[in-house]
């Protein structure tokens, strides 16, 4: 098969450009669960097995790999398996990992807190600004620092 292969790619510059890679976004890249329901394959495809259910619209993943339609994610505890791109989102969210949060009024410890969230709770993020970020959850919208976050990268900047 190798030889058929390099063969092909000898014989025509078209495929010579061939790529595995489903798009032209970088990777790794956080992106979130569009339904309530999905299924974490083993591999890239329908026939392989359901390993996990995630059960959490939302959740923030990070993709890993991609092949063809199949999407390679990790959530925040490690979890990792495919699956297809339709179950995504390019909506950004965070999950708090740091026990009870506060939600600050300005980027600032000792601004007032407006609300709090629990480790698990899913935000959506609303921007950054250094080490804090701007989330919203259940209506309440405030700051919380970064390092209390899973599902964005420490540099990241969200407008």
């Amino acid at each position: 098969m190798k030889k058929i292969l390099l063969l092909l790619f000898a014989l025509s510059p078209s495929l010579s450009t061939f790529s595995w890679a489903a798009t032209p976004l970088p990777l790794p890249r956080f992106a979130s669960l569009r339904s309530s329901e999905i299924n974490l394959r083993v591999g890239p495809g329908s026939e392989y097995p359901i390993e996990w259910i995630f059960k959490r619209k939302d959740m923030p993943v990070e993709i890993i790999d991609e092949f063809e339609v199949w999407r390679k994610i990790r959530d925040y505890e490690g979890v990792e398996g495919w699956v297809h791109k339709s179950m995504l989102s390019g909506a950004r969210f965070v999950i708090v990992v740091h026990t009870f949060q506060h939600l600050h009024r300005s980027a600032d410890l000792h601004s007032k807190a407006v609300a709090a969230a629990e480790a698990g709770v899913i935000c959506k993020i609303l921007e950054t600004k250094g080490d804090w970020c701007r989330i919203e959850t259940q209506g309440y919208k405030g700051w919380v620092t970064r390092a209390a976050l899973w599902g964005l990268y420490p540099h990241e900047i969200i407008k």
